[in-house]
């Protein structure tokens, strides 16, 4: 069944408007700590062929080009971006950033489940142990004794702190980091935190600075990679996009009644 113009700028409207809708996620997370800001990725619909290239066009010829029309555009995907962001100096003990690949491993309530998140903005529970800002639970959970004081976070993500009565440091555990082959295929749920799918692949769980994992800092969080100046020009380019689609309805649709008006 053919395809009209009408149809055609209809996909194209909708791919835009899905286009600044992904934009104005990127600006509105801007100051979301360990944000990675998506992309959005677009593919032609299937083409209509009226006549191959190579067909006969004769018994002694063949057509040098086909007659093919497309039928618009549609989303493809949206790819995360896993760029670093910057590294800003917070001087809170508690609060550690991610310097290289990997995320922390987090436990949502109620069943446990494993959410990874660049989010380092951790504080202390009721109980003393290390808990993100909605109070979930870090795995392996660590926990600092009541008057523990200075504590420290080595880059690699060992914990420990002063206690009172010793005189050196006591260990309270290490900070797992999980790394994934693929990435961009964890599924974000929102909260900050991703988790696992079929297509990132299984978490390598291990010590910060360790095959290929990145190092911890402490008293730092990172920053959103959001780039205001792309986000803007993505986003006058599919403004302009979504015009151009929205004279494209304008001039088909006047083109049909005059069409009418004439037969």
């Amino acid at each position: 069944m053919p395809t009209s113009a009408l149809h055609v700028a209809k996909t194209g409207l909708e791919a835009q408007d899905a286009r600044m809708r992904v934009i104005a996620n990127n600006l509105a997370n801007i100051g979301t700590s360990g944000f990675k800001r998506d992309r959005v990725d677009f593919a032609t619909l299937a083409y209509q062929e009226n006549r191959v290239a190579g067909q006969q066009s004769t018994n002694q010829t063949a057509f040098a080009v086909g007659l093919n029309l497309g039928t618009g555009v549609q989303i493809q995907g949206t790819s995360r971006i896993n760029s670093q962001g910057t590294l800003n100096q917070t001087g809170n003990t508690l609060d550690v950033a991610m310097d290289g690949p990997g995320f922390f491993q987090v436990e949502i309530p109620p069943n446990g489940q494993i959410g990874y998140t660049r989010a380092g903005n951790f504080n202390l529970s009721a109980q003393g142990n290390l808990v993100t800002a909605q109070g979930f639970q870090l795995n392996p959970p660590i926990q600092v004794p009541q008057g523990a004081r200075s504590i420290q976070i080595a880059p690699d993500g060992t914990v420990s702190a002063q206690q009172d009565g010793q005189a050196a440091p006591i260990q309270l555990g290490q900070l797992q980091i999980a790394n994934f082959i693929n990435p961009a295929g964890l599924q974000a749920i929102g909260d900050n935190f991703l988790i696992e799918t079929a297509a990132s692949g299984p978490a390598d769980v291990g010590p910060a600075g360790t095959f290929g994992r990145g190092n911890i800092r402490q008293g730092m969080l990172e920053g959103s990679n959001v780039n205001v100046v792309e986000e803007l020009v993505e986003m006058i380019e599919a403004q302009r996009a979504y015009e151009i689609n929205s004279r494209m309805v304008s001039a088909v649709d006047e083109m049909l009644r005059n069409a009418n008006q004439t037969l």
